[in-house]
């Protein structure tokens, strides 16, 4: 009996141990963390701004490190500001890195250049680099690519051939960093101004296995108000709010009233205005747009699709194809949609709600019908007629056309035409016609 507690006290020793060394595991303190920032598309002064921020902020919060997660095909803000930018990233006080991820992604132009100035630099599979132009000076010296920088200036490498030639500052035994995950596993050790970076220790999961782990990930993405005025700067965005707005504005105008349809092409004009600003126009372009509606709206005033029309889509057309500069376009989806949608109402939806808004039920008018006004010139069969010392189009029966100066009578009233006759004489056709009074 004494032999057998003495061994249930050793066993329960060696339990008590092993329960305190996995309480002292779990708690111990992990690595600082990693500052993960998302760079996707276009950077603009929004996006270049919100770059600044985040190496202030990782600087600020002790992190290890900052990842940007760079998508990007080409910069909106001048080359100076790039410059700056690529200055703030090779002079921070943290390893500031680039992941060009997720697969799919694009780092060209000036936002590719950032990875010869990152601390480290790794690429997802299915990802391309390159069509860097002239290189950025930072520091007072041109920025290097190794072997492949004459390469990279007007051609694409993807990750095997970044890795291989040198581009990449992570050199990795997989086909390339498939998730940022492994980007911030592949910084475990990398040495920056004399210290180690740490971003892999052991540590123990729930079932208490001791297992090896990547350091947590803070992400970082625009806030709500910066990511639209972000959304907005793109061209296909812009223009489309514009076209939107614009398209709005007119048909409030032409329709007797202010509605909802007024204050939401204000709000898609305002945004427009933002995205257009900050992004390459040729104003010729932007001139022919702005003439094509002022085409459009003559015809929207009859309520009748005209030659002015026609004149106003082809403006518009050639307008939108040609409107942005420096390699920037607009998709053929969003050509379409904005050509089509333009096309279809104003020469489908915009006449039939004119006619409508302005007929003499809505409008009131009904008194006008069977009152005598004057031809200002010839109606044959249209023309303009003065009522009541206003100014009307007016249309008559082929049959009975009416001479300037001449005498009419308010027959009808279509939209915003009205239906006229002579004063005697008038006639629905040619087996109607009255007979004209004889002068004796």
């Amino acid at each position: 009996m004494r032999r057998l507690a003495i061994a249930l006290l050793a066993v329960g020793a060696v339990l008590g141990f092993s329960s305190a060394a996995g309480a002292e595991a779990r708690t111990a303190p992990a690595p600082p963390p990693v500052d993960v920032f998302e760079v996707s598309g276009l950077i603009d002064p929004i996006l270049a701004d919100q770059i600044d921020q985040a190496i202030g902020r990782a600087e600020a919060n002790g992190s290890q490190a900052l990842v940007l997660q760079l998508n990007s095909k080409q910069a909106v803000v001048s080359r100076q500001r790039m410059t700056e930018l690529a200055t703030h990233i090779a002079s921070a006080k943290i390893p500031v890195t680039v992941w060009v991820g997720p697969s799919g992604a694009r780092a060209l132009g000036l936002p590719g250049q950032l990875i010869g100035v990152a601390a480290a630099s790794g690429m997802a599979p299915g990802t391309r680099i390159g069509d860097f132009g002239s290189p950025l000076e930072v520091n007072g010296a041109p920025l290097s690519f190794g072997d492949a920088t004459a390469a990279l200036a007007a051609g694409t490498y993807g990750p095997d051939d970044a890795r291989a030639k040198g581009v990449l500052k992570l050199q990795t035994n997989d086909r390339g960093i498939p998730v940022l995950r492994n980007m911030i596993s592949a910084l475990d050790g990398l040495s920056f101004n004399g210290t180690t970076l740490d971003t892999v220790y052991d540590a123990p999961d729930d079932q208490g296995v001791v297992r090896s782990t990547v350091t947590t990930p803070r992400f970082f993405k625009l806030g709500l108000a910066p990511r639209l005025f972000h959304t907005v700067a793109s061209p296909n965005s812009a223009y489309l709010l514009f076209a939107i707005g614009a398209a709005l504005l007119i048909f409030e105008f032409f329709t007797a009233g202010v509605g909802i349809a007024g204050g939401v092409g204000v709000f898609c004009l305002v945004l427009s205005c933002y995205g257009l600003a900050a992004l390459p126009l040729r104003g010729w372009a932007m001139a022919l747009i702005v003439v094509s509606l002022l085409a459009l709206a003559i015809d929207a005033q009859v309520g009748v699709p005209r030659l002015w029309t026609g004149i106003g889509m082809v403006l518009f057309t050639l307008g939108s194809v040609t409107l942005f500069r420096h390699g920037l376009h607009l998709s053929w989806v969003t050509l379409i949609a904005a050509i089509g949608g333009l096309a279809l109402a104003f020469i489908v939806g915009m006449p039939s709600m004119v006619r409508t808004r302005f007929a003499t039920p809505t409008i009131g008018r009904e008194w006008m019908v069977g009152e005598l006004g004057d031809a200002v010139g010839d109606v044959s069969p249209e023309g303009v007629v003065m009522v009541r010392g206003a100014k009307w189009r007016a249309r008559t029966n082929r049959a009975t056309p009416i001479d300037a100066g001449g005498r009419v009578r308010v027959m009808a009233i279509d939209g915003v035409t009205l239906e006229v006759e002579p004063e005697a004489g008038g006639a629905r056709d040619h087996r109607e016609r009255r007979a004209k009074p004889s002068a004796d």
